[in-house]
């Protein structure tokens, strides 16, 4: 018996995908959930055996703690708005119109759920506690002298050693948060409104760049998904959402020369080049945003952009280096310091695979179907990039899947060891647009998947960060 064709392609076999497809989108969904729940109890076992953890509700970092507060009713009229109408809206807005939308609507969700723990919880003693940046703020009088002395307050065992977060970082992130205080906007409240308004901004970098890398369909498709990310929860109120926000725009501005859908693409490129030099001094781990924005220059098939942006991470790193503060010494200060720590202890054998569990919660199950769908199809978009090849290869996925890889880095490298909720954002925001990917008919019922998931996080534990 022969099977129906059309315009020679046979429907039966196509159908049978599209079902196939679907059922395996739900399994790894599934397979997700199952994975946390393995995290969790095994997770339970080894804190309560040796504490070894250093977390209470493994493996994210937060307590147990159901509660709602004045930002329930707001979180649930955001969700329901977006579920509702955020696909139409998506695809009619025009496409500046769009941005605005996207980002109001993230910082929306993001300033919703962190009022579900109340304005001096959840957003004004956030970055106040005793480990954070604004702890140190009242040491940086004299920029110039804190700065040369910045690496002799790494370690433990020097005097006056830095809190964590700002041992633990470049003094590209605290410096942020003395440029608010001396702008008369220091305290608490001021750098939790600071962090989530730029943090919510990634959304809108991220339509930017795909649209610029041919992929505009994909972007407003995306949209709502970006907005209703469960990831928001660790956005508001931390440093890592506003990191994520810096590289976001980083990667959009070299998409933008790459392509030269701008007028000066040699200023745009340099503008990418100040951002992702910028990166490196925030987080030393943001260094591998080098592959994502390789992979850029990839799909542009251009390498014209790279001179331009390689001047502007120059600026950033040689201000930094003049003024006395050397980016390896940092690092290798961190490492030491890191396994004077709680990370001696951490054992590895349990968060290399914990991490991911902790991953799948941060995209959600719409982000983990949609990074499935993206990886079955990495060999044929492999092939396409061959010279020679047939079409035109997938931005979607060689993006994604760059950004996969230097989580995978990340992730073996033994430097992440718990509270990856926060500390991977800047490359988890970007599992999210594969939600693109899935079929047209499931998109409103994995939306109200994300949304839930946000929301039952927020409301049943109270996070750390």
């Amino acid at each position: 018996m022969k099977l129906p064709l059309h315009n020679g392609i046979d429907i039966r076999a196509v159908e049978n995908e599209k079902r196939t497809g679907r059922r395996r989108d739900v399994l790894a969904a599934a397979a997700a959930a199952v994975l946390f729940a393995v995290a969790a109890v095994v997770g339970t076992l080894i804190q309560r055996a040796d504490h070894s953890l250093y977390v209470d509700w493994a493996p994210l970092y937060a307590d147990w703690l159901p509660h709602v507060g004045p930002g329930t009713p707001a979180a649930l009229a955001v969700a329901a708005a977006v579920v509702v109408h955020g696909p139409r809206l998506a695809v009619r807005l025009p496409w500046r119109g769009l941005l605005g939308a996207v980002w109001a609507a993230s910082m929306a969700w993001i300033w919703s759920l962190a009022l579900v723990d109340g304005w001096q919880r959840g957003v004004a003693e956030r970055l106040t506690a005793r480990h954070e940046y604004l702890r140190g703020v009242d040491r940086f009088h004299d920029i110039g002298a804190a700065l040369r002395g910045f690496t002799g307050h790494i370690l433990l065992t020097q005097p006056d050693h830095w809190p964590a977060h700002i041992a633990g970082h470049p003094p590209g992130a605290v410096l942020t948060f003395v440029g608010l205080d001396r702008l008369g906007l220091g305290g608490g409240a001021w750098a939790g409104a600071f962090c989530i308004t730029v943090g919510g901004s990634a959304a809108a970098a991220i339509l930017v760049t795909l649209r610029a890398l041919g992929q505009e369909r994909a972007a407003r498709t995306a949209a709502p998904f970006l907005v209703l990310a469960p990831g928001a929860v660790w956005v508001g109120a931390s440093a890592d959402g506003y990191f994520a926000a810096v590289a976001a725009w980083g990667l959009a501005l070299l998409a933008l020369a790459a392509t030269r859908a701008v007028r000066a693409p040699g200023a745009v490129a340099f503008g990418s080049g100040l951002l992702l030099g910028l990166t490196a001094y925030l987080s030393y781990g943001l260094t591998l945003l080098a592959l994502p924005a390789v992979a850029v220059l990839l799909l542009a098939r251009t390498a014209r952009p790279l001179p331009f942006a390689l001047m502007g991470a120059a600026v950033v790193a040689g201000a930094f280096t003049l003024t006395g503060f050397q980016w390896w010494e940092g690092y290798s200060l961190l490492v030491e310091r890191y396994y004077q720590g709680v990370a001696s202890d951490r054992p590895y054998a349990y968060w290399v695979w914990a991490n991911l569990a902790v991953a799948t919660v941060v995209a959600g199950p719409a982000g983990v179907a949609g990074v499935r769908r993206m990886l079955s199809a990495v060999p044929d978009t492999v092939r396409r990039l061959r010279p020679g090849g047939p079409g035109a290869p997938d931005e979607l996925v060689v993006l994604t899947f760059a950004v996969l890889l230097a989580l995978a880095v990340a992730d073996l490298s033994g430097m992440s060891k718990a509270e990856t909720e926060r500390i991977w954002l800047p490359f988890l925001v970007w599992l999210l647009p594969t939600a693109a990917l899935l079929p047209a008919v499931d998109r409103r019922r994995w939306l109200v998947a994300q949304a839930c998931l946000g929301l039952l996080v927020n409301h049943l534990l109270l996070t750390g960060w």
